[in-house]
């Protein structure tokens, strides 16, 4: 492909994988006004966040085989005509319950979006290539933190909360007419792929058997969670803990997506020189480290808003290379089974950004502990997989059950 191909293509599968992150985003800022216009709390508020990751983490293990079986195009429509429908449900909700099932729909229909995206990579890229086009799509999924929570206060602040969801139906709308547009189908359908539960669980079985598969979405998926720790409780932190106000909000979610964005940037540059399973190794580290500096930083005297600012970010810019990297390294073995395979890796990360906002929201104590420990948590329980997994795969014979051998970027 030409370079402007790759631009459009890039841009567009950024595109798809940015619907859930902007719809987790853009409507943080407004918590409180969606708290006081439905009569309840903030943690109450914060389980409409939970039940979007449960809804991705669900939703991801039913589009895998569908992307495989169908090809990657039909199934991608019936996804996201779904969320454009549930978002404008979301806009109509008068109660915290309605709204959290409403999310919860959304997120099925997003979720195709993450899911394919991953899925196209793999069926439009040589695998050498993977990870430089992971951290191009992570580049423009990083705005997403630069542009929605400071689009979602104004409109909060301005016409109200319910906006929000009527201009994600819009922007996902665009979308499709893209993905209808301009972007490749990717790999043709599959008949000979049974859609019958003994089969698709007989897939994602090989999937799992493969080691490298199962280290680097485990270690990966936990690492790349641990900021869901972050979306969860910073609007708590910032706008109730240190007065902050929506507006001011989104603006410091915004500029510490700067992180991300300059790390995905670093990751792109730096995996000239190092291998992707190294560069993962060390950002796991000094996130690790980052992480107990907050929670030591809360638990004894406290952290003024600079010194909070300047450790997120310094555990945020891990994101940046953890993310491309792990999903690589994750994905490289697997041509035919791609499909299952971004699945598993996406529901996995989903799901554990379901538990660990579920965590932040019933460990809510006025204080920045609860998010701060599990960032903290997920960065060392991360690192420690990583390690204990390589070890035991040196100490025994190759893994020779997957659908092909592990490849190494």
């Amino acid at each position: 492909m030409d370079r402007k191909q790759h631009f459009v293509i890039i841009l567009i599968l950024g595109a798809l994988a940015t619907i859930s992150p902007f719809s987790i985003d853009m409507y943080l800022p407004g918590f409180p006004a969606i708290a006081s216009d439905l009569k309840t709390t903030i943690d109450q508020v914060q389980l409409s966040l939970t039940s979007y990751f449960v809804g991705i983490a669900f939703g991801q293990l039913l589009y895998g085989p569908l992307l495989d079986r169908y090809g990657r195009i039909k199934p991608l429509y019936i996804g996201l005509v779904g969320y454009v429908l549930a978002s404008f449900g979301c806009a109509l909700t008068s109660s915290v319950d309605a709204l959290i099932i409403a999310r919860f729909v959304q997120a099925l229909g997003g979720c195709v979006g993450m899911v394919a995206a991953q899925t196209l990579v793999r069926d439009l890229f040589p695998v050498n290539k993977t990870a430089q086009a992971f951290s191009l799509i992570t580049l423009v999924i990083a705005v997403s933190p630069m542009i929605a929570p400071t689009v979602g206060g104004y409109v909060s602040a301005g016409i109200g909360w319910h906006w929000i969801f009527i201009i994600l139906a819009f922007i996902t709308a665009l979308i499709i007419l893209a993905v209808h547009f301009y972007l490749p189908r990717g790999k043709a359908p599959d008949a000979s792929l049974s859609l019958a539960p003994a089969a698709v669980l007989g897939n994602f079985r090989i999937v799992v058997k493969n080691d490298q598969y199962l280290i680097y979405s485990l270690a990966g998926g936990l690492g790349t969670a641990a900021p869901f720790a972050y979306i969860a409780g910073s609007p708590d932190v910032f706008i109730n803990i240190y007065g902050v106000t929506e507006q001011q909000y989104g603006w410091i979610f915004g500029g510490l997506a700067v992180a991300i964005i300059g790390s995905t940037q670093l990751n792109h540059i730096l995996l000239k020189r190092f291998k992707s399973e190294e560069l993962v190794k060390v950002a796991l580290l000094y996130q690790g480290v980052a992480g107990t500096l907050m929670v030591a930083g809360t638990l004894y005297g406290g952290l003024s808003l600079p010194g909070m600012l300047v450790l997120m970010f310094i555990f945020l810019s891990g994101h940046g290379i953890i993310g491309p990297n792990a999903t690589a390294l994750s994905l490289a073995p697997f041509s035919k089974y791609a499909g299952s395979a971004a699945a598993l890796l996406g529901s996995w990360r989903m799901g554990t950004g379901a538990l660990i906002t579920g965590l932040v929201s019933f460990l809510h104590n006025h204080t920045a502990l609860p998010m701060a420990g599990m960032m903290m948590a997920c960065a060392w329980t991360s690192l420690g997989i990583l390690l204990a997994g390589n070890a035991i795969v040196r100490r025994r014979a190759p893994n020779d059950k997957a659908e092909e051998a592990p490849i190494a970027l």
